[in-house]
């Protein structure tokens, strides 16, 4: 059960995601803002760019984001911290594609790279990749039919192998997560 829920919610996002590209319009949104609670020691600024492909009421999208200090590690002499996040998510979009005002619902699995390195080199840097998922959502405020303002609040949880000893791929909710609010200028085409 826990292999195919990842799977399961890749696949409606794939189907959804093709079916709307059908009659789709594609929004590309450049976007900043704070990573915070939970796991992120502090509010730290984030950056990214998400892609959507939006039906009339559903769509796909992917979106990535960096907090280059996430672990709060920077010094007073160094300008970016060694401990950063790196996402990368499929989502699936639900909401209204037209309009000036577009609420819009987000959910989706991805990757959650994490990277730690310590400033006294006592230890080596330490890397992970983890699955993810998140959950969200924003409204869109389409200045024009082609430029609009965007503002997003979203949630990401890692997900992890209870039993990596075994060959199972069995993957429960992990223990490490944080929020994301940001907010972008959606182009439109």
């Amino acid at each position: 059960m826990r292999r195919t829920l990842p799977i399961a919610a890749l696949a409606v996002a794939c189907s959804i995601g093709t079916a709307a590209t059908a009659h789709a319009d594609v929004r590309l949104t450049p976007f900043a803002g704070v990573t915070f609670g939970d796991d992120a020691p502090a509010s730290k600024f984030n950056t990214g760019l998400g892609i959507s492909f939006m039906g009339r009421v559903a769509g796909f999208e992917v979106d990535f984001g960096y907090t280059p200090d996430f672990y709060d590690e920077k010094t007073d002499f160094e300008l970016v911290g060694d401990g950063n996040i790196t996402t990368l998510f499929g989502n699936v979009v639900i909401g209204a594609s037209s309009g000036r005002v577009q609420p819009y619902g987000v959910f989706g699995v991805g990757l959650i790279r994490s990277r730690v390195g310590d400033a006294e080199d006592l230890f080596d840097d330490v890397t992970t990749n983890d699955f993810g998922i998140s959950a969200g959502g924003g409204v869109n405020f389409m200045m024009s039919d082609r430029v609009g303002i965007r503002g997003d609040i979203r949630y990401f949880r890692a997900l992890h192998d209870d039993e990596p000893a075994d060959n199972d791929f069995d993957l429960a909710v992990g223990s490490f997560g944080f929020w994301r609010a940001t907010g972008g200028v959606t182009f439109r085409f």
